[in-house]
């Protein structure tokens, strides 16, 4: 019974093994051994890179690289990809700026008993997009991956 579609696996197989990297990622950069990256989003790489990567090399490989499905997948991973390294960034660099400001003003509020303010409980998430970099790394991590898949798969078929 092989029901699985490979080209699912091989995308959600990229997306699990790139967050899996941003642990060790994590530990190179700060010196100390952190969990949390597995789960959030941003860094190096990025497993939405990673994931459209690998479905789009993987499709191409199988389909050929004329084929709609190809057209289909290599259009949407180019827009994932736009989207996490402008609109995603953009807004995590302006959470960023929400966050600072808030503490500007709570400062200032020390300084002038007359100003209100009530601090946010949460301050916004700031880690939500990729640098052109991190893009970068997930697709060509993602790349590799979607042309392992196709090897293992032509290799399991012969």
């Amino acid at each position: 019974m092989n029901t699985l579609n490979k080209g699912i696996v091989t995308a959600l197989s990229a997306i699990t093994l790139a967050q899996g990297l941003k642990i060790l990622t994590h530990k190179r950069e700060s010196g100390h051994w952190d969990w949390r990256p597995l789960l959030q989003t941003g860094g190096m790489p990025s497993s939405h890179s990673a994931g459209v990567s690998a479905l789009a090399t993987y499709t191409a490989l199988q389909k050929g690289k004329e084929s709609i499905e190809t057209a289909l997948a290599c259009v949407f991973g180019v827009i994932v990809m736009y989207d996490a390294q402008g609109i995603r960034r953009h807004t995590g660099e302006i959470a960023q700026l929400v966050n600072d400001l808030d503490e500007d003003i709570e400062l200032l509020s020390g300084h002038y008993p007359d100003l209100l303010h009530v601090r946010r409980e949460e301050e916004l998430n700031e880690l939500l997009g990729h640098q052109p970099a991190e893009v970068a790394g997930g697709a060509c991590f993602g790349i590799a991956l979607g042309l392992l898949a196709h090897k293992i798969g032509k290799n399991k078929q012969s």
